[in-house]
């Protein structure tokens, strides 16, 4: 059975793979150099002529890897692409920096860069001198805002838009899509619609594209936020739009890649299963678990007692905005599960020399094989040298906690209910933490979903190597690191 997994997990892989790699061919995708340094990538399809220059920015704690799918299917329709990484985010190593509650402060500077990436792309050889922005979220209203200014852009796609800079008649030609369980966004989209013509219903075509009055919304059906980037609605209407403003007929594939991602990261964590079957099997009978009422006391008391005793700290050493809570809110809580297991003797035997080594092959396992597929189809995971402190910092909180997790679940023998109660108990914990204090903290909620993936994914592969090496602690250890790495890389750099 377990080679027969493995064989079944390589093959989806590398079908996935495959698949996922045909959006790029025909394609030459190469950096692009960018005055003051902004990570950036030029695609652009081999063989076509002069076309106009599509710059592409991504929205808060996203990079240049989320809005593939939009690069490659522009690209693909013979469009010069240019998408690249604001600064705070992805592979950019300068901080974001600015008032991020002034128009003249984070946005301004923003803004600035868009129109870098945008000088930089209009300067090659096969840009035809016109420009268009498409943005998703936070950059929306970057994009819909800079193309007002030089350089001037002839059409705007706005994702996920929300932006007070939208008028009656600008930007040009302005596309806006939203998914259809973003229900705020989507009634955004129907009112930008409906300064151009209070009459106008999602769907309908407003003023003239090809004259640069068109104005168009259109509702990605049953996506969100972020499925809103993966939609083939999205795409299509992206791409038919740009060809009405510039007067094109496009062709080449339209890079629906959300299905073979899921596809990719199925077989991957699959294969983690036939892999843990490798390690060395359990040598001693594990502890008897906790009875339900000291479970329900070790699993629930930090659920409450973290945000209140962090309620009134305020610590700024890590240059990432919200990290330094994070770090202490995950290791007080990991410290006070650990103590409280010690108390009752479930510490004893957990630990010994070989936990060290097998969690290390967990982590790598976390950071290199599926870190590297997430690098490559769905977001930065590669950090740059300033974010290894970052990262180091997470982990001092990151490896207590899931050491305390992977434990009181009994390395994955927990009944299900136990595990339940102990996701559902830190996920509560972390909203307590910002109802608290929302002003501080309400960019906790941002890794909410990070969070849920990795409990699916990478719990259900700490549950694999807990129950074939009787050690909870070497899943805990290896998924402590991969955490803090998860999450290092995901929130942007600020100033100080």
């Amino acid at each position: 059975m377990p080679r027969l997994i493995a064989l079944l997990a390589m093959i989806t892989i590398a079908v996935s793979v495959w698949q996922l790699e045909a959006d790029r061919r025909g394609l030459q995708i190469s950096p692009l150099g960018v005055e003051g340094g902004t990570p950036a990538t030029l695609f652009l399809r081999e063989g076509a002529g002069p076309a106009p220059v599509v710059v592409i920015a991504h929205g808060f704690a996203g990079s240049r890897q989320l809005m593939q799918p939009f690069a490659l299917t522009l690209a693909q329709a013979g469009y010069v692409v240019a998408s690249f990484d604001f600064e705070g985010h992805g592979r950019n190593p300068r901080p974001m920096s600015g008032d991020v509650s002034s128009l003249d402060g984070t946005t301004r500077l923003l803004m600035a860069e868009t129109a870098r990436v945008a000088r930089a792309a209009l300067a090659h050889p096969r840009a035809d001198g016109r420009l268009v922005y498409l943005g998703h979220s936070m950059a929306s209203d970057i994009i819909v805002r800079q193309a007002l200014e030089a350089p001037l852009a002839d059409a705007v796609v706005a994702i996920s838009m929300f932006s007070e800079a939208v008028s009656a008649d600008s930007p040009r030609n302005l596309l806006v899509i939203a998914g259809e369980w973003e229900a705020m966004l989507a009634a955004e989209a129907l009112r930008a619609l409906q300064l151009a013509d209070p009459g106008a219903v999602i769907g309908q075509t407003v003023g003239d594209p090809a004259q640069g009055t068109g104005r168009r919304a259109v509702i990605a059906p049953k996506v969100e936020h972020v499925g809103v980037l993966y939609s083939a609605t999205a795409l299509h209407a992206a791409r038919d739009w740009l060809d009405a403003s510039f007067g094109r007929e496009s062709a080449g594939p339209v890079a629906v890649q959300g299905g073979w991602i899921v596809a990719l990261l199925m077989g991957i964590v699959a294969l983690g299963w036939p892999l843990a079957r490798w390690l060395p099997r359990a040598r001693m009978a594990p502890p008897a678990p906790l009875g339900v009422g000291r479970f329900l006391l070790v699993a629930l008391l930090p659920v409450v007692l973290v945000p209140l005793v962090l309620a009134s700290f305020e610590i700024r050493v890590l240059p990432v905005l919200v990290a330094d809570y994070l770090a202490l809110h995950l290791g007080l809580y990991g410290l006070v599960t650990l103590a409280l297991l010690a108390l009752w003797g479930q510490l004893r035997g957990q630990f010994p020399a070989r936990v060290l080594w097998i969690g290390a092959l967990v982590a790598l396992f976390g950071i290199v094989v599926l870190g590297g597929a997430l690098d490559r189809y769905v977001a930065s995971f590669l950090p740059h040298a300033g974010r290894a402190a970052v990262i180091a910092g997470l982990a001092l909180g990151a490896v207590p906690f899931l050491l305390g997790d992977a434990i009181l679940s009994a390395g994955g023998r927990a009944p299900l209910w136990r595990v339940l109660v102990l996701r559902m108990g830190f996920l509560a914990s972390l909203g307590l933490a910002v109802a608290l204090n929302f002003q501080a903290l309400f960019f906790l909620l941002i890794i909410l979903p990070v969070i849920v993936l990795f409990f699916l994914l990478f719990g259900t592969m700490s549950g694999w190597v807990g129950r074939r090496t009787g050690l909870p602690a070497a899943g805990g250890l290896g998924l402590g690191l991969v955490l803090a790495w998860a999450l290092g890389v995901t929130f942007p750099m600020f100033a100080a």
